[in-house]
């Protein structure tokens, strides 16, 4: 027996809180118009596209709050398509990736060894590549280059646990 639309919307609003609330405080919006102060933005939900880039105009660099974004720009859903952009290594640029790490364990202390390659060096470059949000399944992102620094100083990381598609009508 499934749920009825509005008990799905419900359960899915405090399953977003309680992964929220797992994350540390200084790793999240509190505050602010147009999100509730609970860090994600609960505005055309039904509306939105299903195209996201990650990390919008900033696309996937080091130095910016991937935490944060995810936060701020989910929830996601499932099939929702992220597209990684980043510049192909050069002489003024460092080389970055996409892994896909095993657990959140592995997400909190950027663990690469179990952690599955979905981007390599030059694939982030022009259009970038997609990666489709397939299962309602919690997704943990990082960087993998530099031996993880990137994921732990860069702040290149963060998650997304997509959820059934919004209820039409």
């Amino acid at each position: 027996m499934g749920l009825k639309c509005g008990a799905r919307f419900a359960l899915a609003t405090l399953l977003l809180v309680v992964l929220m609330m797992s994350v540390p405080t200084t790793a999240r919006n509190v505050g602010g118009s147009g999100n509730l102060g609970f860090g994600f933005n609960y505005t055309n939900w039904a509306q939105r596209n299903n195209r996201i880039v990650v990390g919008g105009s900033q696309h996937w660099r080091f130095g910016f709050n991937y935490t944060n974004w995810a936060f701020q720009n989910g929830p996601f859903f499932q099939n929702d398509t992220l597209v990684f952009m980043y510049d192909p290594p050069n002489g003024t640029t460092f080389p970055h990736s996409v892994y896909l790490l095993k657990d959140f364990r592995s997400f909190m202390t950027c663990n690469l060894k179990k952690a599955t390659m979905v981007g390599n060096v030059v694939q982030g470059g022009g259009t970038g590549f997609n990666f489709v949000l397939k299962e309602r399944k919690p997704y943990y992102f990082a960087c993998g280059e530099r031996g993880g620094v990137h994921c732990n100083m860069g702040l290149m990381k963060f998650f997304v646990w997509p959820l059934k598609p919004p209820c039409k009508g």
